[in-house]
């Protein structure tokens, strides 16, 4: 079933969009994932020739998956994990012809999940025939928030540019509130928060039950993780704050799977743990930080609004994190060096910590910390520096010097260097 494509008039350019007309060079088919409202299918569409939208078409798409592949390429199949087949049937058809490139474009709001589900058991990854692009809510850069005058690539290439930024601290915390939703854009924080919190219900009340879980234990696992924000907490302390005060009402098994659930639904972005080594077997045991997709998401959650996390400067700085790693990872993966896991974070045994690391494949790479003050900047700039020092002029790590390492601030006016490959940036001015 084909459908006209919609009307992209008032398209907001994307930074992704680089990355899909790269992939469409590459591969066969290319996935568009992420989030929920994100504007993954506009994204798509603008890219695409002809639209099929699983969801008006189920039964037909469950039944025969192959008449989802009909149309004007590149064609965009819109939430393609309805009929998980879908997948094997485009990975089937890329085989077919040698050569084939840019022919189709999938959107997914969620990945199947293997476990009891014999469609997605089926599944093969897709290696080689289709790419994958994940995809995040708008960056402050995208939505016009930030100037973007301090580029991320260019700090990279060694070249930094002085700006200016709106130090403001309620223009922030309303743009944290509102979140990095497309269709939100025109609406007051307020307003917007509104939307955060059908958001949510609409995950809760039918995307889990879909996936045969809890709507109220899904929200209580969130609810923890937005109280959580930023810290690599176990699931000792999840459980704890899902008890009655006497014992968990869930397992340690059954909140994994919950968490494995909202991974899936790209609800919570993992940020796993930085060891300079490469091959060292610590990179698979440090435990991920955990944010949530958007900052409003947290921002609802938790209950507040903007004058409520202005009084609440701790939570404001949670949530300024929550805001920095969206925008550091829309930024990193639009880097052409860019591993698929753009962004990690360090913490050693003996508290030094750095709150993003980008790692790159030629072996570049460089170190964040977050702070909401600038105030607080010295004290970043000072772990940063202890970082790079045990880091890179320790033998046996043999790891290059970082290429720079920055403060990303919140209330803060300047971006300036503070020493050679050292800088202090507002996000406000920062962008890929």
């Amino acid at each position: 079933m084909i459908d006209p494509l919609p009307d992209l008039a008032d398209y907001i350019p994307r930074i992704v969009d680089a990355q899909v007309e790269r992939y469409l060079d590459i591969f066969g088919a290319v996935e568009v994932a992420g989030t929920k409202w994100c504007g993954k299918t506009w994204t798509a569409c603008r890219h695409g020739r002809s639209i099929s939208y699983v969801d008006r078409a189920l039964d037909l798409a469950q039944s025969d998956p192959q008449a989802m592949l009909e149309g004007t390429r590149p064609h965009v199949i819109d939430e393609w994990q309805l009929a998980p087949n879908i997948w094997n049937t485009v990975r089937h058809a890329v085989d077919q012809k040698r050569g084939l490139r840019g022919a189709w474009l999938l959107t997914g709001s969620s990945t199947p999940i293997r476990k009891d589900n014999p469609e997605a058991k089926s599944l093969h990854s897709g290696a080689g025939r289709i790419g994958r692009v994940r995809m995040h809510p708008l960056s402050l850069a995208e939505s016009g928030d930030s100037s973007a005058e301090v580029s991320l690539s260019a700090l990279f290439e060694g070249k930094f540019k002085r700006a200016v930024a709106i130090p403001d601290a309620a223009s922030l915390a309303a743009a944290a509130c509102r979140g990095g939703w497309p269709e939100v854009l025109d609406l007051t924080p307020s307003q917007a928060q509104i939307t955060a919190r059908e958001y949510l219900s609409l995950l809760f009340e039918e995307s889990v039950p879909r996936h045969g879980k809890s709507a109220g234990t899904a929200r209580r696992v969130a609810q923890s993780l937005a109280r959580t924000l930023g810290q690599s907490a176990t699931h000792k302390t999840i459980l704890a704050d899902l008890s009655n005060g006497e014992e968990p009402f869930i397992t340690a098994e059954t909140l994994a799977s919950y968490l494995e659930l909202l991974k899936a639904l790209y609800f919570v972005e993992e940020v796993p743990g930085w060891v300079p080594q490469r091959r060292s077997p610590k990179r698979f045991s440090v435990k991920p930080k955990r944010y949530l997709a958007d900052s409003s998401l947290a921002v609802a959650l938790l209950g507040m609004n903007e004058r409520s996390i202005l009084e609440d400067w701790q939570t404001f700085g949670l949530i300024f994190e929550n805001l920095c790693i969206r925008d550091l990872s829309v930024y990193a993966r639009a880097l052409n060096e860019a591993a698929s896991t753009p962004i990690r974070y360090y913490r050693d045994d003996s508290g030094l910590e750095a709150d993003a690391v980008i790692e790159l494949a030629d072996g570049r790479w460089c170190a964040f910390e977050f702070k909401l003050g600038s105030v607080k900047a010295d004290a970043g700039i000072a772990s940063l520096k202890r970082l790079r020092a045990k880091v890179s002029e320790n033998p046996k790590a043999r790891m290059r010097p970082p290429e720079f390492l920055a403060v990303l601030t919140g209330i803060g006016e300047y971006a300036y260097q503070a020493e050679e490959g050292v800088y202090v940036i507002p996000l406000r001015a920062f962008g890929p």
